[in-house]
């Protein structure tokens, strides 16, 4: 394994980031385009950024320096804020809808993250896909198993990667296997806070799968295990299924709302995610504005499984916004690649009668995903400061896009090319605090 950091060195290229909420300030204010940018790098973090004719006399003598052509865009690492790592040898299965989906394929599948072995080798998979795809973050779905979640920080550390991961809490309506109890829960989740919490660039995040899979006692000691540890995260999922809604209201009759339920046991605030919220109302959206939760758009997923349509607009309304990010929720959902989910969001918005514009889906990608898990003070853009996660994107990947940017006029209908027709093949590079960690042309991750 090369060493996590190296020498200053340096990207010269086409480079776009954001430097606000374009869903808030708009679209000009927010993007910040560079047609010659220099990006310099020490120590993995980015030391300096701007156009390259006044940003060279950054550079010390002899820096080593990446010269990139106007065929490329250099990018933040894509952010993805909700997916499932155990479920990626179910990508792609049918089934009816959620619920069925969860009790034909992934249940059988987390059962066999028991074996360790099995666990590091769907990690070191699932890692290397995600660096494929361009992505650098991810909040992570581990499974009930305390040595699925070390196996999968033991990757990404080994990598370098941010992830965010937890255990997941689990003491009912699932096979027997699968259960842990509210104590046994509480005890290993603490010893995985403490072993991986701030190891390196590796982040906890306390895991109740959904509140039908967890008894009041584990609910309220999952809060109890949230607030006791600041700075962790809390994830889970909230109205995705219209038949998952009503089966929590059954389970918790005195709650008014499925997100009630989360917040009546102290799971909501800054640092929680939660993903779908696709029959959210207008209280529910109120809520997580209030208490600063913030919400993963999960656009493959959904659609796989006819759960239903996620409502943009209303998120991001300018009175109330929520935080806003794109999950990919693999394996329900079917691609890594944030290109993907960003062509599926857009489509969804459409059938909700807005139109999401190339600049707001790569914003949500990027510096909105980061500003989603409370991390956009350190990833998400380029910026003097931030940790050096950046991606290549190639804007002629294929012999199609090559072809349609012959006829393209600017740079959003550019960006809206790469979205519409783009996946893995547009990512030529992927670097993790400034180290080459994927590559397209030598078809692996940097050891």
């Amino acid at each position: 394994m090369t060493s996590r950091h190296a020498a200053i060195t340096a990207l010269r290229g086409p480079a776009l980031t954001f430097t606000g909420d374009p869903f808030l300030v708009g679209k000009e204010r927010a993007v910040r385009h560079e047609t010659d940018a220099l990006i310099v790098i020490d120590n993995g973090t980015i030391t300096a950024f701007g156009p390259y004719d006044t940003t060279r006399d950054a550079l010390p003598h002899d820096t080593a320096v990446t010269r990139l052509g106007n065929d490329s865009l250099i990018l933040p690492g894509f952010v993805d804020t909700h997916t499932h790592y155990p479920q990626t040898q179910i990508i792609g299965a049918p089934a009816k809808q959620l619920l069925d989906w969860l009790d034909t394929y992934t249940f059988v599948a987390e059962q066999q993250f028991a074996d360790r072995n099995h666990a590091s080798e769907v990690a070191k998979i699932f890692l290397a896909e995600l660096l494929r795809a361009g992505t650098t973050t991810a909040a992570v779905y581990c499974t009930v198993f305390p040595q699925s979640v070390d196996a999968f920080f033991e990757e990404s550390d080994r990598l370098n990667t941010r992830m965010i991961a937890g255990k997941v809490l689990m003491d009912r309506n699932a096979p027997g296997s699968l259960r842990d109890s509210a104590k046994h829960g509480y005890e290993d989740s603490r010893r995985l806070i403490q072993r991986w919490h701030g190891k390196g660039r590796q982040l906890y995040a306390v895991t109740p799968r959904f509140a039908a899979t967890s008894t009041p006692e584990q609910m309220e000691i999952a809060g109890a295990l949230w607030k006791e540890h600041p700075g962790t995260y809390l994830q889970s999922h909230v109205c995705e299924n219209r038949e998952e809604v009503a089966w929590v209201k059954a389970l918790y009759p005195d709650r008014k709302s499925y997100l009630e339920v989360y917040d009546h046991y102290g799971q909501l605030g800054p640092r929680a995610v939660y993903g779908h919220a696709v029959w959210f109302d207008e209280s529910d959206f109120e809520r997580c504005h209030d208490r600063g939760a913030a919400i993963a758009h999960c656009p493959t997923s959904n659609l796989f499984l006819g759960s239903g349509l996620f409502k943009m607009q209303a998120a991001k309304q300018r009175t109330r916004p929520i935080r806003v990010g794109l999950g990919t929720d693999l394996g329900a959902g079917t691609s890594f690649s944030q290109l993907v989910t960003m062509n599926e969001a857009y489509k969804v918005a459409q059938l909700n009668g807005y139109s999401l514009s190339s600049l707001h889906a790569f914003y949500l990608a990027t510096r909105g995903g980061a500003h989603a898990l409370y991390l956009d003070d350190m990833i998400g853009s380029i910026a003097p400061g931030y940790e050096a996660d950046l991606i290549v994107l190639d804007l002629h990947s294929t012999p199609i896009i090559d072809y349609r940017m012959k006829y393209c006029r600017d740079l959003e209908e550019a960006l809206f090319i790469q979205l519409v027709l783009g996946d893995d093949r547009a990512i030529r590079a992927t670097y993790v605090a400034g180290q080459l960690r994927h590559e397209r042309d030598a078809a692996s991750v940097t050891d």
